[in-house]
């Protein structure tokens, strides 16, 4: 009995020690399950005359799992993207390996190198390893792409350090196909949904960069440096690309700045360089600049003026002057009708966007986003038959309304017109495109929370 009484004791105390260790942590189980019905009629691209619309309803599930305990964070995102009716509605698959849309999207582990001590202080020193989004600033060159059904992460190592108003970050990736015995040659073409981002058809090789944050007293202040370097390669006799030894180096760096003057001025501007080598090796000299402003008219109401310049190569010139906006959400800020850097490429000319934004809150469940874009292209463009034609690239207007029924459901609907030019059928070489084109969507967003503890 009195081994037993013992035995108990020992019991209930490690029994206490338990359920101390789970009340100090965190235990998340999250999901999302996001409809989108579309009917494109020229999104993306121009149609040609007597094309027709497509209709479809992709669909994007994801199942979350997170924890977060004494110095350690976990997170997992198991996502499976499809079209409807894009596999057999019986047990035999017709789904090809490529159109497999079942994959991990984040993978991530999170370790505090600072003991409380420290981080009671405000100090923060933590690495982070794993698949895992990237996004920083207003997601213009690192961002989720969360508007894609896939989206984008990295497998990537992250340290990161925070003291106060000030943030530090140095992410640090290195791509390979496979496990290997000798050598590290990388294809960046990998199977599945396209490699890159923008168009540029390619994953890095290895990607270095380190980002510094400062808040300010209204906004924020940062500078971001990239490398990302892509395997060199040969030609062989059909023309096909062959992974050799070397690395093409590009680099990207510049200022953020988001501000507000007074109680109702926004103001987001910044301004990029790039410089080093292209995926293909030719010599980089690029620039990029943005000045995005709101004024809130009232409580309910927000206009303003914006403009972005993306440089661009001129024909005749071997060197490229082309900017890429790296790993960013294109969808975000060069029309929502995506027609220019992403998978539909455009040609090297660049881009200059002047817009004119408004936000209208009807109540706390329904607010109306409405952009007026003018696009004009950074260099000349030229004819077939080799005349100069206009710059003009078209007029673009989005009307997106956004309802929140609930905390966990969201609807999202939008239209969009855009009105092409011969200067855009030149670029997007499209014979004999049709003069108008319109998109519209009902996106349905449900994100459960099945357990929080």
């Amino acid at each position: 009995m009195k081994i037993n009484f013992y035995l108990f004791r020992l019991s209930m105390a490690a029994l206490g020690v338990f359920m101390g260790s789970m009340a100090q942590a965190q235990l998340s189980f999250t999901g999302q399950v996001r409809t989108r019905t579309e009917l494109r009629d020229g999104q993306g691209t121009p149609l040609q005359e007597g094309q027709p619309a497509a209709f479809f309803t992709s669909q994007r599930t994801r199942l979350n799992v997170g924890y977060s305990g004494y110095r350690t964070k976990f997170f997992l995102a198991l996502q499976d993207v499809r079209v409807w009716g894009q596999d057999a509605s019986t047990h035999h698959r017709t789904t090809q390996a490529a159109l497999n849309g079942l994959m991990l999207h984040e993978a991530w582990a999170e370790l505090s190198l600072l003991d409380t001590n420290q981080t009671r202080l405000g100090k923060d020193l933590s690495l982070k390893l794993g698949r895992q989004e990237l996004v920083y600033d207003d997601s213009r060159l690192l961002g989720n792409l969360d508007w894609l059904q896939q989206a984008r992460r990295h497998d990537a190592a992250l340290l990161k350090y925070g003291y106060r108003n000030f943030t530090a970050h140095l992410g640090l990736a290195y791509n390979q196909n496979r496990e290997a015995k000798t050598g590290t040659l990388y294809d960046g073409v990998p199977t599945g949904y396209a490699a890159g981002t923008n168009g540029i058809g390619t994953m890095y090789k290895s990607l270095q960069f380190l980002y510094l944050g400062q808040k300010l007293k209204s906004g924020s202040l940062s500078f971001l440096v990239l490398k990302d370097d892509f395997n060199k390669y040969l030609p062989d006799e059909n023309g096909l690309k062959v992974p050799t030894t070397g690395t093409w180096s590009r680099v990207t760096l510049g200022p953020y700045l988001r501000t507000q003057l007074g109680q109702h001025f926004h103001l987001t501007a910044s301004a990029y360089r790039q410089t080093g080598r292209d995926k293909d090796g030719a010599k980089l000299n690029a620039a990029a600049y943005a000045l995005s402003t709101l004024y809130d008219f009232s409580p309910r109401l927000s206009v303003g003026p914006g403009v972005d310049y993306l440089s661009g190569q001129p024909r005749g010139t071997s060197q490229n002057r082309r900017f890429d906006p790296l790993y960013g959400t294109p969808h975000k800020f060069w029309g929502q009708m995506d027609y220019f850097y992403v998978a539909d490429g455009f040609g090297p000319g660049g881009l200059v966007n002047y817009y004119l934004s408004s936000v209208y809150k009807v109540n706390t469940k329904l607010t109306i986003h409405t952009d007026l874009h003018e696009f004009v292209s950074a260099t000349p463009v030229t004819g077939r038959d080799q005349q100069p034609l206009s710059r003009g690239l078209g007029t673009e207007l989005d009307v997106i309304l956004n309802y929140g029924l609930t905390k966990t459901i969201g609807f999202q609907a939008g239209y969009c017109a855009f009105w092409t030019t011969p200067a855009l059928a030149e670029v997007k070489q499209v014979p004999n495109a049709r003069k108008t084109a319109n998109w519209a969507y009902l996106m349905i967003n449900i994100r459960p929370d099945f357990l929080t503890k």
